[in-house]
């Protein structure tokens, strides 16, 4: 490996935290620093020589600042290749500096967009200099280092400290990685910001905050975790979550957002689906009905809440080992409760805005759809019977159909008083899926007179009614669409079950 000292730099940052340390190093090795702008200020505010990018262009920042660096005696001097006799003369004919490292960080794009800053704002914010340097350093490493966000001061400024600004051709190219790791991210969310109302056919991802799992759904599987958790999440206690924990976190953030701002709601789901859930007067309650559902499948489970956990409550889940609890918050006696358990991970969710798109892989590509961001209202009901349910049971097959659309497909939900009595998961058949959602009702001692069904999705025979209406099941809640959706009408009609249709199918395979 070839090893370079570093004699020179080009330092042009948006951000200038971390960086002052690294100046101060550059300077202690007499490195010439190079610079523009805010930066060049930075560093002569410190006391450290600095020499004007203007000085070796013979050309003045314009356009407001737009256009700095980009001139052939800048990039002339970082893509030179030193062992070339022709880059050489070229240099010396031209009079171009050497330029052995390079140290840029990107205008905030991502963060304005973020902000709900005005289009003008945002396209302003798209750095054209910096992602030229970072590209024209990296592409170079074999002469030049690129350190190309504020996130690598650190890791730079111990690799000066220690190799007393040398660097191996390993290290260089190290950093190039990460530049280019930067500057493809970068692209990336210029481009979907474009495109988010356009063409439709592209998917571009870039997640840079990646996580080594323990593993992931086995043991002998490997399992990473890309995303933002620390801003969806804070983490007060337990455990690093596995692959599993993440699965079934996400499923019961996706099924509480269901319910943000009613009642408390208290939901206890295993392997992606709720095992427990019920809506009350108070979190103590909910909690303690939701466990009721089914208390054997709760051994271990994902434990979420739509409003603060308090120490009754806390008391009541202390007594259950579980993996996981959510809230927005937690009343301090609750989280010392809570907390008497090392490995239990406690998490408040924060308000952060989830994707608009699901995504999976699928054969040698991925799948990409909208997310199933459509909740049934009372406005969507269309009673499809002679009988028309009861207000009480509107209210309770909202409740159910909530709850079938985050569960998995086949599936039925049994439902009442805002509780959720049984539901039959991930059938193939729905008649199985009914017959699974009585049986367990019944083996917890539920009495299925006057609940209510959901079904995901419309019934091509009138099987599932019939079963349902021997249950002692009042009032039902499907899409409807089916080419034989009279015969299941006709049943509850000559049998008095009250049947709505809400006109929209909510498979989740």
């Amino acid at each position: 490996m070839s090893n370079k000292t570093i004699a020179s730099a080009l330092i042009s940052v948006f951000s200038k935290d971390g960086l002052e340390p690294i100046v101060k190093k550059l300077n202690d090795l007499n490195v010439t620093i190079y610079s523009t702008g805010g930066t060049e200020k930075f560093i002569k505010d410190l006391g450290i020589n600095v020499v004007p990018v203007e000085d070796v262009t013979s050309y003045p920042s314009i356009l407001g600042g737009r256009v700095k660096t980009l001139h052939p005696k800048v990039f002339g001097g970082i893509l030179n290749r030193q062992n070339h006799e022709g880059d050489v003369a070229e240099l010396a004919e031209f009079e171009i500096p050497q330029i052995d490292l390079v140290i840029v960080d990107l205008y905030p794009f991502e963060k304005t967009v973020a902000s709900g800053a005005s289009n003008q704002d945002i396209i302003e914010k798209i750095d054209i200099g910096g992602i030229s340097l970072i590209r024209a350093a990296a592409k170079n490493y074999a002469d030049v280092t690129c350190v190309s966000s504020v996130d690598d001061y650190a890791e730079f400024l111990e690799l000066l400290e220690s190799k007393n600004g040398e660097t191996s051709e390993e290290d260089r190219k190290r950093f190039a990685a990460k530049a280019f790791n930067i500057s493809s991210h970068y692209d990336s969310a210029i481009f979907n910001y474009f495109n988010k109302d356009e063409e439709e056919t592209v998917l571009k991802i870039s997640e840079t905050k990646g996580k080594v799992l323990r593993y992931g759904e086995n043991p002998h599987q490997k399992g990473f975790f890309f995303g933002d958790f620390d801003a969806m999440f804070t983490k007060l206690h337990g455990k690093e979550l596995s692959y599993n924990n993440l699965l079934d976190v996400d499923a019961a953030v996706n099924l509480i957002l269901e319910f943000k701002g009613e009642d408390p709601t208290f939901a206890i789901l295993k392997h992606n689906n709720a095992c427990g859930f019920a809506q009350r007067d108070t979190i103590h309650q909910a909690y303690v009905d939701a466990l009721a559902g089914d208390p054997v499948s709760a051994f271990g489970g994902i434990l979420i809440s739509n409003t603060e956990i308090d120490k009754a409550t806390a008391e009541e889940i202390h007594k259950l080992f579980c993996e996981v609890v959510i809230a927005p918050s937690f009343s301090d006696d609750a989280l010392e409760v809570l907390k008497g358990k090392k490995n239990r991970i406690l998490l408040i969710l924060n308000d952060v805005e989830l994707s608009e798109k699901t995504v999976r892989t699928c054969l040698n590509g991925v799948l990409v759809q909208d997310k199933d961001n459509k909740t049934d209202e009372l406005e969507d009901l269309k009673t499809a019977t002679t009988k028309a349910p009861t207000d009480a049971e509107k209210e309770d097959l909202i409740f159910a159909s909530k709850l079938c659309k985050h569960t998995k497909s086949n599936t039925i939900v049994l439902a009442k008083n805002k509780q959720l009595l049984a539901s039959g998961t991930g059938q193939t058949s729905r008649v199985d899926a009914l017959n699974q959602a009585i049986h367990k009702a019944k083996s917890f001692n539920f009495d299925l007179e006057g609940a209510v069904m959901a079904s995901d999705a419309f019934f091509p025979f009138p099987d599932c009614v019939e079963i349902a209406d021997n249950a002692g099941i009042t009032a039902v809640i499907q899409p409807g669409g089916s080419i034989k959706d009279e015969l299941s009408i006709n049943y509850c009609n000559e049998n008095n079950v009250a049947m709505v249709f809400t006109g929209t199918r909510h498979f989740k395979h």
